[in-house]
């Protein structure tokens, strides 16, 4: 009798066991379903929104957005200071400089 009692918890863990895994792929299987029905639908809506796609306005948009990348990259350098204008106004500053010694080795102003 022990041997039979033995062998019915033996088949019942196994029977469970069974039954989990039974339910579990069957879980997994609905849920890869849902995901490749959902994968579908939204190629599918892909395609239907790029059926009218001219190739022309997206070579059009991309120059574009090549455009405003390289005016925003600009803009930045000279908020950062890379490319600032200093440079210009120290040459404007030393030419404004040599211009004001040469009026007064003169002794006349020129301007008002």
């Amino acid at each position: 009798m022990t041997s039979s009692g033995g062998s019915k918890g033996g088949l019942k863990l196994s029977t469970v066991m069974t039954d989990f895994l039974i339910y579990s792929s069957l879980f997994v299987a609905f849920l890869a379903l849902f995901m490749s029905l959902n994968a579908g639908a939204r190629v599918g809506k892909f395609i239907k929104s790029t059926n009218d796609l001219n190739w022309e306005d997206v070579a059009n948009l991309t120059g574009d957005i090549a455009t405003v990348k390289k005016t925003i990259q600009t803009l930045n350098n000279r908020m950062n200071g890379m490319n600032s204008p200093k440079v210009e106004q120290e040459a404007i500053l030393t030419q404004y400089l040599q211009q004001k010694q040469q009026t007064q080795s003169n002794g006349k102003m020129v301007g008002g």
